[in-house]
């Protein structure tokens, strides 16, 4: 039997991959692979059961995090096709991709022996192998796929990926994820404009009340990105590992794991190439997500009991029919024959999960099924159950970080576990304490300094700053008062106090305004808000980290220190250069929100602008947690300019926005520019 897979993998990527499984060679039965007949019932005590209860009925489908999210996704689907569909394509100009068709799997790898070459295909988001480029070159350069591309039935693995490689795809995938958020956060936005006008519920021909539907952000944002072919890892089913996502990632909604291929079912526990598909007639499983759904479920991290799909009663979690070999079930069972990992995304509940059901969804890396058998279940049916072990040599699970991270925060604020330095270095100057952690030696050169939440700016800079004005809205801004004005005619962030897309420069409701302490437009000014963490780090010297997780989209802290004019600036340098450069900071803010890939006339924002930066931030002495960021070409965090306490637009106060979702424990990092062409310099002081 052909293995179903038309990539070779290095014979020692597995160790304890089991002698003949065909994943690295086409190898037959016959040359000594171990083959595995389709699962049969126990006959104890099974069959005596089986012989007093009826015939089994049609199966109801599992409970799921999201009941009726098919028919929702298909639904905001059609809509946004009907309303932007004609629109994309004579008013934007939609190109269509051009893609290289795949050869016959079995005429890839004539040598069981050698590993081929990968290179990137242009015209593609998967990898394939350089003969394959070579000889379809010429046939097949007219091929053209379809803008929403259905998923393709070919299993490739990727191997082999050099440090660039997984630098090209991991920034392929922050910047899909990136554009999926944006578009998330964008939907709520327009969701609130929409209740604001409709304040009450209309009411149907009865008069009664009806509840109104609200705008799924997810399921938008999901629907747009496809219609635009902006779903990755389409064109191929990768087995194994996706290039560019992470053991740790962490993800809030369903939806996001479909948009990167990392699970390509939307409801179903189960992602897999049916048999229809399959090259040998054979359904293979991809990847399970593991959320505790059914009550035979067993997971102690490592090591996971999986119960099948099916027979499950979606209002009570229980077992009221038995499964069947089928499906999923059927492809788990040919994939530990195979020997063909899965990976395992793990759904938890998590305290301040943006997602309606409180869950979020960590990838928790590859794990290989090593027994699967059938049994009766704790409600007397019968269930179809594998094991799962966990391939040695990936980092550590993101599920048990988020644990450990959870643990840490119920212990309180004044626990002081091993190698934690200061319980917390602000002095309690901050609204949260923030740890400082040092396991590596014994530096404690962040103690040193005075810890300084706000930046000290001069006092002509609020003296300069014109004419104190203000919004006079009572119970909050809305569209259409004074700061929405200031700010080009719409709020920088939504309700949730989410930053809606970067901007030149956001203007804050301050202390000339009548608005409370909630509006929608005080952001920033309240000061931090989740618990970090300066840790020592052998790569950057000193990091930062979080305790918690921490959204796309969300603010972080300020970027502190005292502000110095440029003639300041030259005379304190004539000791030692210990300056911030905020004119230095690449223009990262202009990559959240950027939806030139969905609408081709998107403009980057320009207003409000703001003249040359020319001062200086001065942390000799004194500065706060944002300083020990380290630096990245691909940074999880942008600095955005915000004015709120004085009206100068020389001397905007540096705040820090997550561009990603930033789990637990994941160190965060700055784009601090180019260095300084004479000294070499970055604007960092780390």
């Amino acid at each position: 039997m052909d293995s179903p897979l038309s990539f070779q993998i290095p014979s020692n990527t597995f160790p304890h991959q089991p002698p003949g499984i065909p994943i690295s060679t086409p190898t037959s039965a016959a040359a000594g692979a171990p083959t595995l007949n389709l699962l049969v019932p126990k006959p104890e005590p099974f069959d005596e059961f089986l012989a007093t209860t009826h015939e089994p009925q049609p199966q109801p489908q599992p409970q799921q995090q999201e009941p009726d999210l098919y028919s929702e996704f298909d639904r905001v689907s059609e809509l946004f096709r009907v309303a932007f569909g004609k629109t994309l394509q004579q008013q934007f100009g939609v190109v269509e991709d051009v893609v290289v068709p795949a050869e016959p799997i079995s005429d890839l790898n004539p040598d069981p022996n050698s590993v081929d070459p990968v290179v990137r295909d242009p015209n593609s988001q998967a990898i394939v192998p350089m003969q394959q480029l070579e000889s379809s070159a010429g046939a097949g350069a007219g091929a053209v796929a379809r803008r929403r591309q259905n998923r393709r039935k070919e299993l490739v693995r990727m191997i082999d990926l050099g440090m660039k490689d997984q630098m090209h795809f991991r920034e392929e995938v922050r910047r899909t994820r990136m554009i999926y958020d944006s578009l998330r956060v964008l939907a709520t936005v327009e969701d609130e404009k929409r209740a604001a006008a409709a304040p009450t519920e209309p009411e149907d021909d009865n008069g009664n009340r009806r509840r109104r539907v609200r705008v799924r952000g997810d399921l938008t944002a999901a629907a747009a990105m496809r219609e635009r072919g902006l779903w990755l890892n389409r064109d191929k089913r990768i087995v194994g590992a996706i290039p560019g996502v992470c053991v740790g990632d962490v993800f809030l909604f369903r939806m996001e794991l479909c948009v990167l291929g990392l699970h390509g079912q939307i409801q179903a526990g189960i992602d897999y190439l049916p048999s229809s598909m399959s090259s040998n007639g054979e359904p293979i499983a991809t990847s399970v997500i593991v959320s505790g759904g059914y009550e035979d479920d067993m997971d102690s991290g490592e090591v996971i009991i999986y119960t099948g799909h099916g027979g499950q009663d979606k209002n009570s979690n229980r077992q009221v029919a038995h499964q069947k070999l089928e499906g999923g079930n059927l492809a788990l069972e040919r994939s530990m024959n195979y020997g063909i990992e899965v990976r395992v995304i793990r759904g938890m509940r998590y305290e301040g999960s943006a997602s309606a059901a409180g869950k979020v969804y960590v990838y928790d890396g590859l794990y290989r099924i090593v027994d699967c058998w059938f049994d009766v279940g704790k409600s007397g049916f019968g269930v179809y159950k594998y094991k799962l072990w966990r391939i040695d040599g990936q980092a550590k699970m993101g599920s048990a970080v988020l644990r450990n991270a959870s643990d840490i925060r119920k212990s309180g604020p004044d626990f002081k576990p091993i190698h934690c330095v200061s319980v917390d270095l602000s002095n309690k100057k901050e609204n949260v304490s923030v740890r400082l952690f040092n396991d590596i030696d014994d530096n404690e050169e962040p103690l040193c300094f005075e810890y300084l939440p706000r930046t000290t700016f001069p006092q002509f800079v609020f003296h300069q700053s014109g004419k104190a004005t203000g919004c006079d809205c009572v119970d909050g801004c809305a569209d259409g008062c004074f700061c929405s004005m200031k700010n080009g005619g719409e709020f920088p962030y939504n309700q949730h106090g989410f930053l809606v897309r970067g901007k030149p420069l956001i203007f804050e409701c301050g202390p000339f305004c009548s608005c409370p302490p909630h509006c929608r437009n005080r952001v920033t000014q309240k000061g931090l808000k989740n618990r970090l963490e300066v840790f020592r780090s052998r790569q950057t010297g000193w990091g930062v980290r979080s305790l918690d997780l921490i959204h796309a989209g969300a603010f972080i802290c300020e970027y502190t220190g005292v502000v110095l004019t440029r003639e300041q600036a030259q005379i304190l340098t004539m000791n030692g250069d210990s300056l911030v450069y905020p004119d230095r900071f690449s223009e990262r803010w202009a990559e959240w929100g950027d939806l030139s890939q969905i609408y081709s006339n998107y403009v980057r924002p320009s207003y409000p602008s703001i003249p040359p930066l020319d001062f200086f931030l001065d942390v000799s002495t004194m500065r706060n947690v944002a300083c020990y960021m380290s630096h990245s070409s691909t940074p999880n965090v942008l600095v955005q300019f915000v004015l709120y306490d004085h009206n100068n637009l020389m001397f905007p106060h540096l705040m820090l926005f997550a561009m990603e979702n930033i789990p637990p424990m994941r160190e965060l990092s700055l784009d601090y520019g180019v260095a300084d062409e004479q000294t070499g310099k970055l604007s960092i002081c780390n």
